[in-house]
C-alpha cells in the first residue's frame, strides 16, 4: 500500500502497463512526439548576481532556480546534469555548477530524478541546508549530504530570514520499484521580508488543493508554476498541468507574477518544447491579464525581486 496520497486522496492511477501503452501503442495509432521547432534562449550568467543584497532569481533550466531572498541564496530543485536518464538536456544550465555561489538553503520537492538529482546536490557547498519532504531525507543522507530538514505538508522551518513551508502538490513519488508513494512530495512557500514566493514542485491541477494553498497563504508574490510534460494528457494530466491549467492555478493563488518553469529543458513528453510559453502567452491574453505579470525566462535569465 502506498505510504502517501494527494490531498483529496487520490494517487495517478497510471502504471507500467499504460506506459508501455504510450511509448508502444500511441506511435502506431499515429500518435507521436511533435517535432521541436524552436531552441529555449539562453543568456550568460556567471552567478555573481547572487552575491548582491538586493533580492533577484535566476531560471537555471526545468524546476531549477536561484534567488537571493530574505537575505539568503536559495536553489530549488537544482539540477546541472547533462541527462535524466535517457533524456538529454537542451543546452547548458543558465548558471554553472561551478559559478554558483555558496547556497544557504536548498529545497528539493520530490524524489522523481529530474528534480533530486544526487550529483548536483553534492556539487552544493556542503554547509548549506537542504529541506526536503518526510521520508526523502534518507536519500540524501545515503549520498554523504547529512544538513537535511524534513517537513510535512504545512510544516514550517525558519532559516535565517526565511520561513519555508511544505505545501501539498499533486503528484506522486517513485526512485525505486520498491518505494512508490513511500516518499512525501510537494511544493513551497517562501517567506521574508522582500515578499513571498512559491514554487509548485511537480503536480497536477486540483481546484481544492491551490485552494488550501491560497487559504493558508493569501499573499503570493511570485509563483513558480510547471508548464511543461502534459502530452499525452490521458496519461499526464493526473500528475503535471499544462499551460492553461497552470493559468487557472495561478488565478487560484491570486499571486502576481506567474514565473514559468518545468520546460524547454528535457523532453520527458510529447509537446513541442517551446510550445507551452506560446500556449500560456495565449492563455494570459485570452484572460486579459497583464503581459507584464508573466515571466518567461530565458535560461540564465535574472529578475529583480523588488
Amino acid at each position: 500500500m502506498p505510504k502517501y496520497k494527494n490531498l483529496d486522496g487520490t494517487t495517478p492511477g497510471k502504471g507500467v502497463i499504460d506506459l508501455l501503452k504510450w511509448k508502444a501503442l500511441d506511435p502506431l495509432k499515429g500518435r507521436k512526439p511533435r517535432p521541436d521547432s524552436v531552441v529555449t534562449p539562453r543568456r550568460y550568467n556567471d552567478g555573481s548576481v547572487l552575491t548582491s543584497s538586493a533580492p533577484n532569481i535566476s531560471w537555471i533550466g526545468h524546476a531549477s532556480f536561484a534567488m537571493k531572498f530574505g537575505g539568503q541564496t536559495i536553489a530549488t530543485d537544482p539540477i546541472f546534469a547533462e541527462r535524466v536518464g535517457h533524456h538529454k538536456r537542451r543546452g547548458k544550465p543558465g548558471i554553472d555548477a561551478r559559478d554558483m555561489p555558496n547556497m544557504d538553503i536548498v529545497t528539493v520537492s520530490h524524489a522523481h530524478y529530474d528534480h533530486m538529482d544526487l550529483p548536483s546536490l553534492k556539487a552544493i557547498n556542503d554547509k548549506t541546508l537542504f529541506v526536503v519532504p518526510k521520508d526523502c531525507g534518507s536519500v540524501l543522507r545515503g549520498a554523504g549530504i547529512s544538513n537535511v530538514i524534513e517537513l510535512e505538508w504545512w510544516q514550517s522551518h525558519e532559516h535565517g530570514n526565511v520561513r519555508i513551508t511544505l505545501v501539498p502538490a499533486q503528484h506522486w513519488s517513485m526512485r525505486t520499484p520498491l518505494d512508490h508513494n513511500k516518499r512525501l512530495w510537494g511544493g513551497y512557500i517562501y517567506e521574508s521580508a522582500d515578499g513571498v514566493a512559491y514554487h509548485a514542485g511537480d503536480t497536477a491541477y486540483s481546484e481544492s488543493m491551490f485552494d488550501a494553498i491560497a487559504e493558508r497563504f493569501p499573499r503570493i508574490d511570485w509563483a513558480m508554476i510547471p508548464i511543461g510534460a502534459y502530452e499525452p494528457e490521458w496519461f499526464l494530466s493526473g500528475q503535471h498541468v499544462g499551460p492553461e491549467d497552470a493559468g487557472r492555478a495561478f488565478s487560484q493563488l491570486r499571486a502576481k507574477h506567474f514565473l514559468a518553469m518545468h520546460w524547454g529543458t528535457f523532453k520527458l513528453t510529447d509537446e513541442p518544447l517551446g510550445e507551452p510559453p506560446e500556449r500560456l502567452r495565449a492563455w494570459f491574453a485570452s484572460q486579459g491579464l497583464p503581459a507584464e505579470r508573466l515571466w518567461v525566462f530565458d535560461v540564465g535569465e535574472s529578475r529583480s525581486l523588488q
